[in-house]
């Protein structure tokens, strides 16, 4: 049948399973938002109030569903305002279709109205990123945008369309999408595109390395991360941990791959990992990393990270193999599929005195007493008995993120979505729009700092317009939390430009600007009622905590230093 590119862009989108889009129009995207109108009844569109909001809850739908998020926006400023967006979906290997229209042919490259050439904006920070100047090309870019955003590592795509091609018309063949790898032509444009991320079977002889080297360790560790949530083995890695009897810390990207309270986790691992998880790091005599890219704040000194260990890296990704530390053995695949293929060679570990050791520290940091303010712990401790424990939780960046990710515990993977690899602040909101859209029978909390929720409070609308009950507890200590606590320890105390005080907005009357609820608390019994209040009102609710300015996430290691090293305890 003979359709225009803007109604075979949508017909994609249902061969793609697509349920819901997140988005906000402009001048060269009419063509696809006046043909969304025919399809209300299949493809339900979100409309947030900016288009970094958009990103962002593209993104909290994809961590959260483990399928892969849809976002569009016009031209120019409107493409523009996404790349903050995408690139923490880039960082995190977040599956995410990001389609803009840019203006018509004839008027690119002369620095039209609202122009950008935005494919060469998205390059560094996407899998692929494609131009699409003639409708004949429209519904083959699209169906290998989303083979390569879900395949292999996954991460976001980006299609910008030319505005003459969605008014142009073809011929157009609905395709199911179970056929696409199979369809002559249109196979081999998937498997060239997408042949780089493609995980190999792992390689039975590297398998085989490793099963001895954990038969010859006495004191193994493990870390859990980012790549066991994304490939969904937290049964395997759960089962492997017992299998070996080993302690396992997690990454900020890796919670929820093995449970919070699981007796074999030990924590976070890095820059804020607890005691636990950093001291066995330096004392175990193998380390196994599964999905975890080691970073700069999970090994803060590379040269002196696990000196005493055989290190083992199991990743998806080849270019992340010694990219960061050096390894003793790799396994490259994907982390479920590995995980089995372990489970399959290993027997029965003990290790009883090496995790008597390990556990002989704090898996979780204290904090005092604050008088006449809440603590970090206890914020924490009052949403974990009030809220049910299947909470999906979306979170800004910093303290409030550390504190969060220390004393909750995760139990399953898209259960934490969070900034870990590009530490977005105003993250946190569209996220959870995106995870409650998606989920709209689960409660879905949005945690938050004054500085982060400034960034993209006014999403506020979004979640007020479709009435989502989403609960936003903000961490106010009047200050750039974490800023203020490097100045702290590394800047002699010179707070430059930090405070937050006298600057405003109050909160509960923002939320009631916004048709919401909100509430100001400052003890624990007012902190749980206005918890109790919001689950019964079933609509948005901003809950105000006030806490110390001076409040400090702990434990804290420098960046650059031994992963011992603590600067805070």
């Amino acid at each position: 049948m003979k359709c225009t590119g803007a109604k075979i862009l949508v017909e994609c989108l249902l061969e793609q399973g697509v349920d819901t889009v997140f988005g906000y129009p402009g001048g060269t995207i009419l063509n696809v938002y006046d043909e969304l109108v025919d399809y209300q009844d299949r493809i339900r569109h979100i409309l947030t109030s900016h288009e970094q909001g958009a990103a962002h809850a593209a993104d909290g739908y994809a961590r959260s569903t483990g399928r892969v998020g849809v976002c569009m926006a016009t031209s120019g400023p409107g493409a523009a305002n996404l790349t903050t967006g995408i690139a923490t979906a880039y960082l995190d290997s977040s599956p995410v279709v990001f389609i803009t229209c840019n203006v018509v042919g004839s008027l690119i490259g002369k620095d039209s109205f609202q122009e950008v050439d935005m494919t060469g904006i998205a390059m560094p920070i996407t899998k692929s990123a494609f131009l699409v100047r003639r409708v004949e090309e429209l519904a083959d870019t699209l169906r290998q945008a989303f083979a390569i955003a879900g395949s292999g590592r996954p991460g976001p795509v980006l299609v910008d369309i030319q505005k003459d091609a969605t008014a142009a018309e073809t011929e157009y063949t609905p395709l199911p999408r179970e056929q696409h790898v199979t369809h002559g032509g249109l196979a081999a444009l998937i498997h060239r595109a997408s042949q780089n991320f493609r995980p190999p079977e792992p390689d039975q002889e590297d398998l085989d390395i490793l099963a001895r080297m954990i038969r010859e360790a006495q004191r193994p560790f493990l870390i859990c991360g980012g790549g066991v949530v994304l490939s969904r083995a937290q049964k395997e890695y759960v089962e492997f941990a017992e299998r070996l009897d080993a302690p396992s810390a997690f990454t900020i990207m890796g919670c929820g791959g093995i449970p919070g309270k699981h007796p074999l986790s030990t924590g976070m691992v890095g820059m804020h990992g607890s005691q636990a998880s950093n001291i066995a790091v330096a004392n175990c005599d193998l380390l196994i990393a599964v999905g975890c890219r080691f970073s700069d704040r999970v090994a803060l000194d590379p040269a002196s990270f696990a000196r005493q260990a055989k290190v083992v890296q199991i990743d998806i990704d080849r270019s992340e193999i010694d990219k960061n530390v050096p390894t003793t053995h790799h396994i490259i695949g994907d982390a479920r599929r590995v995980l089995a293929c372990l489970l399959e060679r290993v027997e029965q570990g003990s290790h009883p005195q090496w995790k008597e050791k390990v556990f002989s520290y704090p898996r979780q940091p204290q904090y005092p007493i604050s008088g006449d303010t809440l603590n970090p712990k206890q914020v924490c401790g009052a949403i974990k008995r009030i809220l049910p424990q299947d909470t999906i939780v979306a979170t800004d960046v910093g303290q409030h993120q550390m504190w969060c990710i220390q004393n909750f515990l995760f139990d399953y993977p898209g259960q934490l979505l969070t900034s870990g690899g590009f530490g977005t602040m105003g993250f946190g909101l569209g996220a959870a729009i995106g995870a409650k859209v998606s989920h709209p029978d689960k409660a879905v909390i949005h945690v938050t700092g004054d500085g982060s929720f400034r960034m993209n409070c006014n999403e506020l609308a979004t979640e007020a317009f479709y009435h989502l009950p989403i609960i936003t507890i903000i961490f106010n200590n009047q200050t750039l939390g974490m800023v203020r606590q490097w100045q702290t320890l590394c800047y002699k105390k010179r707070y430059s430009q930090t405070d937050l005080d006298h600057r405003g907005p109050d909160f509960v009357l923002l939320a009631q600007a916004y048709g919401l609820e909100g509430r100001r608390v400052r003890t624990v019994e007012q902190l749980e009622q206005a918890l109790k209040e919001a689950l019964e009102s079933q609509k948005g609710f901003v809950i105000d905590c006030a806490i110390q300015k001076d409040e400090m996430v702990r434990p804290m290691v420098a960046a650059g230093r031994k992963i011992t090293d603590f600067l805070v305890d």
